[in-house]
């Protein structure tokens, strides 16, 4: 039976991480993700799990403890943040290419320079083509969830891929909210035993990882995680379904809010859909028809589903908490390619925001759908793509 706690976004991390009880956790802490380690380490030394924890030197570290300790059969876990990230960056493509199945926490943080240690999305979406999954997490509540559904999906037969759960840096790592924990059994049953494919350490039947590969098999190997992170869709969703059935929860690769009628609406990752959807709450009591379409599944890009999730939509706003610099955010590229495909399509504009960790309000979240109703009106879509919150001088 759920428990009710009061905890940070790092505790429950950590909290998951005790529950779940992995082979091997690799550490190399960096804000806003260091207190995962720090309680973690507690409950290692406290002996409540039996978990070999490898304290490293470097971010690259951690992530080749974490490969080769996959690689070797241990069920694996690790966590960091922007600058970590982008230290492990030459890795995440070996651990999604030896279809290893590393349970990663990234707690968001914006990447230098200038020197920043809050929240947006430059270091998850400059490794959005490493071949992880990616999860995004509204809340400390649903950054649980997804760590527990995490360690289920990457080793299920036919994905065998890492996956990245996403957690807004101090919005939802610092920030002390009420949530419903899981008994330790309950989590560690859904979870289950954790049973390895094709182990290094199974020396009667001896593999390779790592071989050289050049032109004649390189790209029928790069096929192969394409396969499987496009066919992991499926099985993220049985995951999820198994959870509902198990905990009563209910999840899917995106989450629609007030979308049944909505004439207007917001895309949004992690934290930021929650405001957009008290802002919905605040329209809708004037009569506006908005919704909040929230992302939750970003890799596999659930292109299918947000296409029908907008078919009746006049118009939308695409939030990025990061950009691709030179072109518009990354996850307004990838939907309004999407959309290329629908049958109706719907004005698209691109909104980059909260970088650095600079908030985005309720006023401007309203201005934005205000901005959508106007386009409405005047039969035309509004600029393509947008700053919101930038000082004109400083």
């Amino acid at each position: 039976m759920a428990k009710r706690e009061s905890m940070t976004g790092n505790q429950v991390v950590a909290e998951c991480m005790r529950q779940i009880n992995p082979d091997v956790v690799a550490a190399y802490p960096i804000t806003p993700s260091t207190e995962v380690m720090q309680i973690f380490a507690q409950s290692v030394a406290d002996g409540l799990v039996d978990t070999e924890l490898v304290t490293v030197e470097s971010e690259h570290s951690a992530m080749s403890a974490c490969i080769g300790a996959s690689a070797a059969g241990g069920r694996v876990m690790t966590a960091t943040s922007a600058c970590g990230l982008a230290l492990m960056w030459e890795l995440l493509p070996v651990a999604s290419a030896l279809r290893l199945p590393i349970v990663m926490t990234v707690v968001n943080r914006a990447l230098s320079a200038p020197i920043n240690i809050h929240c947006d999305h430059s270091d998850s979406m400059g490794c959005r083509d490493a071949g992880w999954i990616q999860l995004y997490s509204e809340n400390a509540q649903e950054a649980y969830h997804n760590i527990i559904q995490a360690a289920k999906i990457c080793n299920r037969e036919g994905v065998w891929l890492p996956v990245m759960v996403c957690v807004d840096g101090f919005i939802i790592s610092h920030s002390i909210e009420s949530v419903e924990m899981l008994e330790d059994d309950e989590v560690q049953r859904f979870v289950g035993e954790f049973k390895p494919r094709k182990p290094l350490l199974d020396v009667d039947n001896p593999v390779t990882y790592g071989a050289l590969d050049l032109q004649d098999y390189y790209m029928e190997h790069k096929k192969q995680v394409d396969d499987a992170i496009q066919s992991s869709k499926s099985e993220i969703l049985k995951v999820a379904e198994e959870f509902k059935k198990e905990f009563g929860y209910e999840y899917g690769l995106i989450d629609s809010y007030m979308m049944e009628d909505a004439e207007v609406a917001i895309v949004a990752l992690n934290s930021t859909a929650g405001t957009s959807k008290y802002v919905v709450n605040m329209l809708r009591q004037e009569g506006i028809k908005a919704g909040v379409l929230k992302i939750r599944v970003f890799r596999p890009f659930p292109a299918d589903e947000i296409r029908e999730a907008l078919k009746n939509v006049k118009a939308v706003a695409v939030l990025d908490r990061s950009s691709s610099y030179g072109t518009a955010g990354p996850l307004f590229l990838d939907i309004r390619s999407a959309m290329y495909e629908a049958d109706s399509k719907p004005f698209i504009t691109n909104y980059i925001y909260g970088l650095g960790g600079r908030d985005i309000g309720i006023d401007e979240l309203r201005s934005i759908y205000e901005g959508l109703i106007s386009s409405i009106k005047e039969g035309k879509p509004a600029r393509t793509y947008n700053w919101i919150g930038v000082r004109e001088k400083v």
